[in-house]
């Protein structure tokens, strides 16, 4: 039973949506006819694609991808990533978007002033603006007025008009020769025609917008997405909305191009510190060189000396082994102090240091590497962060730390050295003794000749690390690796013609009821039955009268089909299950008439009821009892100047039956108008009089209406009610407030009136309660869908 009832009553609140169909109707092709007007004038989105792999460069230590032949010299390593989201965050920078606008001089735009939709035409304008100087303060000032924006269209041969939209102020510049504008310097060129004379754009008039290169680089940074495709691996997908599709693709091209460039210089700056030492040791180790081969030669020639190796190969034999380790030690201790020394010379810990120089301790060049790592990371991201940065911070702590441990580790290193350099000096001082017996020109030979193989062997070594270091700068790959160039998809990302359709039906739907019921939800006035029944059931509903359209009767004559005639005579049968109680022996029944407040049709209700009874054969007689604004002579012009209620309560002299007039209405009507307005109307419905009046009418006919006064403006009919057998309380759809009917319930409880029963006036046709809607129309022609769309108005 409660899902019956529910369902009942979701059946009854859709039914107070779907009698307004027209609207809903409307509404639907309204909102359709809206969505096709922007479908047609929308430019599409479309989206552009890119994706790309970022190498792991950690696992080959600081490697080269391709020319990973090169990883053992230490000197090919580049910009480490921690995580993929710091390579996200770097793809989104200002800065490199900034790069990129500048790149493709994009903060210049072009649009197609020829058709309805404003349509960029990047490339493809007949005509180029070239930036030669902008100055970004006054292009803002400028931008603010409008003052960017300007037309461009050809003028005569080599010349184009510029006209500025704001103001309208024109000038002439000649294609080719440098312009100047209120905020830069700019050159135009003609781009109808390529170099093969293919024509390029058939347009002849363009809108160009010059716009700040930071204002469009914020634009796009928003615009484009970077996801990471796996959280397993590398693989990022770059994409971009936009209207030009050859546009977007060159943005995202250019983005990834700039991003490898700044990498591969990030890797290359290791390198580069590393050349710029070699060729500060290699300046030195070189004049050394000289000086020693210098001596050597004077040496010579001042002795007259040719070959005293030959003289001397068997000791040096013996001691060539002695000598190569001290060459080794000589380098080592070499190259260790001009580290350490460059060390203690960088304070800042800006720089990098030479990797991979010939130290043989593992550990040190282990550490040297580590650091070089932390200061490219602690560089790359004070480029957009200040020292104060709590990553900044704990890198230069890091680096301070390692800079020390690496100081230390060369200390250590060269004790190491000296330490083998004593116990290399104590065995050659054993070989000396045999190389005592040699002259001293041959020992002083000898030393001059060990110092030059030292310095040689130092000299080569260096040399062979430079080209290295070259090979490595040569081969340096990109940290980006394009897995699939930008390219545009031909399905528009936006506007989508489905969903935009769906969305208008939605909306034509949604604006109608979201009117009905916010309408509703404000209305307080009554407009059916279920109104009143929801302040109160214990007064019944006799009748619902229908709304009379503008134009038609509101009086009811004899054989009448039309709606109001069906529904008073629906009243007329209501009313004598009602009378069934009243004990009116040989007399006819008396029926009052009344209202709230005025205005709600009470007069009309009275006469055409009493229009109906006398359709049936009964004598009706129809009183005006509302004395103070009596309205039964507008339906009947010609009886204003009759004698009426008034007149006989206040003179006796008046016979009744005088006073009650024919009708021109209907034979079985009669009328007895309400006469002269008295100042006391109170006091004369106040006398017994006017009862005995009622009785000696209701002798005379089988019904006798009574129009009275409002019951709420005046208390003229709580006065007489006592005399009525039924009383007609009158309400109005969209007029009678839903708060005033509570004074009814309340005289009704009071005592003040009684046997009172609502009657509904002006109700809308689709506001009819129980089968009213259905049986008003039965046995007459329905009017037609379009007839009732455009009544429904």
């Amino acid at each position: 039973m409660n899902d019956l009832n529910e369902e009942i009553n979701i059946r009854e609140e859709l039914d107070k949506y779907l009698r307004y169909w027209p609207w809903f109707i409307l509404g639907v092709l309204t909102a359709l006819i809206i969505a096709f007007v922007y479908l047609k004038l929308s430019v599409p989105v479309y989206q552009t694609v890119a994706s790309v792999i970022i190498k792991d460069e950690e696992s080959k230590g600081g490697g080269l991808g391709d020319a990973a032949g090169f990883a053992d010299l230490g000197l090919l390593g580049g910009m480490s990533t921690n995580s993929i989201e710091n390579e996200i965050g770097l793809l989104k920078s200002r800065r490199l978007m900034i790069s990129t606008i500048q790149a493709l001089k994009a903060n210049v735009e072009y649009y197609d002033l020829e058709g309805v939709k404003e349509d960029e035409l990047y490339l493809n304008t007949p005509f180029l603006v070239e930036v030669i100087t902008l100055d970004e303060a006054l292009l803002s000032k400028a931008a603010s007025a409008a003052l960017n924006v300007f037309t461009v269209e050809p003028k005569e041969q080599g010349t184009l008009t510029l006209t500025f939209v704001e103001t309208g102020n024109s000038q002439l510049v000649k294609i080719g020769e440098l312009v100047n504008l209120p905020f830069g310097t700019f050159m135009f060129k003609d781009n109808r025609f390529n170099g093969n004379g293919e024509e390029v754009s058939a347009k002849n008039r363009v809108l160009v917008k010059v716009k700040k290169v930071a204002d469009v680089a914020d634009k796009y940074r928003q615009a484009v997405q970077i996801n990471l495709i796996d959280d397993n691996a590398t693989l990022l997908e770059f994409s971009l909305g936009s209207t030009v599709k050859e546009k977007a693709q060159n943005i995202l091209d250019q983005l990834i191009f700039e991003y490898n460039k700044e990498a591969i210089e990030d890797k290359n700056e290791v390198a580069v510190s590393t050349a710029r030492f070699i060729d500060e040791r290699l300046k030195i180790i070189s004049g050394e060189l000289d000086t020693v081969e210098v001596g050597l030669e004077e040496f010579k020639e001042d002795n007259s000396l040719t070959n005293i190796e030959a003289e001397a190969s068997l000791i040096i034999e013996n001691a060539s082994e002695y000598r190569k380790r001290e060459q080794e030690l000589q380098t080592q201790l070499s190259i260790s102090r001009s580290m350490l020394s460059f060390l203690k010379n960088d304070s800042d810990n800006s720089g990098l240091l030479p990797a991979n120089v010939g130290l043989e301790s593992e550990s040190v060049n282990t550490q040297i590497a580590n650091y070089n790592q932390l200061v490219l990371e602690r560089n790359r991201i004070l480029a957009g962060a200040t020292e104060l940065n709590p990553t900044v911070t704990r890198l230069n702590s890091q680096i301070n730390q390692l800079k020390a441990n690496i100081i230390n580790g060369l200390e250590q290193t060269l004790s190491n050295l000296r330490i083998a350099e004593n116990d290399l000096n104590r065995q050659s001082r054993l070989i000396g003794s045999e190389i005592s017996k040699v002259p001293a020109k041959e020992r002083q030979f000898r030393d001059i000749s060990r110092q030059q193989n030292i310095k040689e062997a130092l000299y080569i070594f260096l040399l062979q690390k430079r080209e290295e270091n070259s090979l490595s700068l040569a081969a340096t790959a990109p940290k980006a690796k394009i897995v699939d160039s930008a390219y545009s998809l031909n399905i528009p990302l936006s506007p989508k013609p489905k969903i935009v359709l769906a969305a208008a039906i939605l909306l034509g739907l949604a604006i109608p009821f979201l009117v009905i019921y916010i309408k509703r939800l404000l209305n307080n006035k009554i407009e059916r039955r279920e109104d009143i029944e929801k302040i109160t059931k214990s007064i019944p509903i006799v009748g619902e009268l229908p709304s009379i359209a503008k134009g038609e009767s509101d009086l009811i004559v004899e054989n009448d089909r039309s709606v109001l005639a069906e529904s008073f005579r629906i009243l007329t049968t209501n009313l004598q299950y009602l009378l069934v109680n009243a004990k009116n022996e040989d007399k006819g029944y008396c029926i009052y008439t009344t209202s709230t407040v005025k205005g709600e049709g009470k007069t009309f209700t009275s006469i055409n009821l009493a229009m109906t009874l006398a359709n049936t054969g009964k004598k009706v007689v129809l009183i005006g009892a509302d004395l103070r604004n009596p309205q039964l002579q507008r339906y009947d012009t010609g009886s204003k100047s009759l004698l009426g209620v008034s007149d006989y309560l206040v003179n006796n002299d008046h016979d009744l039956k005088d006073l009650v007039h024919d009708s021109k209405f209907h034979d079985n009507l009669k009328l007895f108008l309400s006469g002269s307005i008295p100042p006391n109307p109170s006091e004369l419905l106040r006398q017994s009089k006017f009862g005995t009046m009622l009785k000696e009418l209701q002798a005379k006919f089988d019904y006798v209406i009574v129009d009275t006064a409002p019951s709420m403006l005046v208390t003229d009919t709580f006065l007489i009610s006592k005399h009525a057998d039924l009383i007609l309380y009158v309400t109005r759809a969209g007029y009678t407030e839903k708060r005033l009917l509570q004074f009814a319930v309340d005289s009704t409880n009071e005592g003040k009136l009684h046997d009172v029963s609502f009657v509904i006036n002006d109700v809308k046709n689709a506001n009819f309660g129980y089968g009213n809607k259905y049986g008003y129309a039965y046995g007459q022609t329905q009017p037609s869908l379009w007839e009732r769309f455009k009544n429904s108005f």
